[in-house]
């Protein structure tokens, strides 16, 4: 059972668990890469009000990614757009909608963590490597 600072506000196990929020902002895949803002607005824009459009770009090239990422105003709306654009059409492509996970953390590059206790001063030393 959880507990609310509020005393007698509680939920049972079983009702806590069923909560999901449903998150607005949604991710678009498998887009042409012709594609452009106006037309990802002027597609998503009839399920509701979008507060943000975001196309994902190459950092070196500039060039698009294929995919990209909308955010509704409500959930609601996030959901019906789902529901209505997955699958959709748009440029030539059967688009991918759902919705969006937070970013997983890459770990800084190359699978080494600067954050590990090894990396202090003395510890390549503490190791046994005694020659430096």
């Amino acid at each position: 059972m959880i507990r609310n600072p509020i005393p007698g506000n509680t939920l049972a196990e079983s009702e806590y668990t069923n909560i999901t929020p449903m998150n607005s902002k949604l991710y678009v895949g498998n887009m042409s890469f012709n594609t452009n803002e106006d037309a990802l607005r002027a597609a998503f824009s009839q399920f509701g009000t979008l507060t943000d459009v975001y196309i994902a770009n190459d950092r070196e090239t500039g060039r698009p990614r294929g995919f990209a990422f909308v955010t509704f105003s409500t959930a609601d709306e996030a959901k019906v757009a789902i529901e209505k654009m997955n699958g959709a059409d748009l440029d030539g492509r059967q688009l991918t909608v759902n919705e969006a996970r937070p970013k997983e953390s890459s770990g800084g590059g190359a699978g080494r963590s600067f954050d590990s206790p090894n990396r202090r001063p003395g510890a390549f030393q503490a190791r046994g490597n005694s020659r430096y």
